[in-house]
């Protein structure tokens, strides 16, 4: 069975019939809300979700929301249970999904959360009161 025919037969339950020009006009419906469900913050939203799917990644954005200063590379190893390549890969990956941004500053390399980031944040601090 298509999904065409799936759609009509489920429009049909519901409606209590359904004909050719009702699937059309629901499919034009569907494929407009798919329009803006795919549209061109997706992939950048996928990245950003995905760069967070990791608890040292989200620990670490979560402890520079914290802060609300920048914080150097080294003040994350005494936090963190991991190697420092891990903690340097983690911080290059919200980096490229714009979590964080770095500056360097002589041989040391600063870390502070992103606008984006605090908001992403706050969202999910705010999610666990509903």
């Amino acid at each position: 069975m298509s999904s065409t025919e799936r759609l009509q037969r489920y429009l049909a339950d519901e409606r209590g019939g359904c004909g050719d020009e009702e699937v059309c006009q629901r499919l034009s419906e569907l494929e407009e809300i798919d329009a803006a469900a795919g549209g061109p913050a997706l992939d950048e939203d996928v990245e950003l979700l995905s760069a967070l799917a990791n608890e040292t990644r989200y620990k670490i954005v979560r402890i520079l929301h914290i802060a609300g200063e920048e914080l150097c590379v080294c003040e994350f190893a005494p936090l963190l249970d991991v190697s420092d390549s891990a903690i340097s890969h983690a911080l290059s990956q919200l980096t490229d999904a714009g979590l964080i941004t770095r500056r360097k500053e002589g041989k040391w390399r600063k870390y502070r959360a992103t606008a984006r980031a605090n908001a992403v944040l706050i969202a999910l601090d705010g999610s666990r009161e509903l």
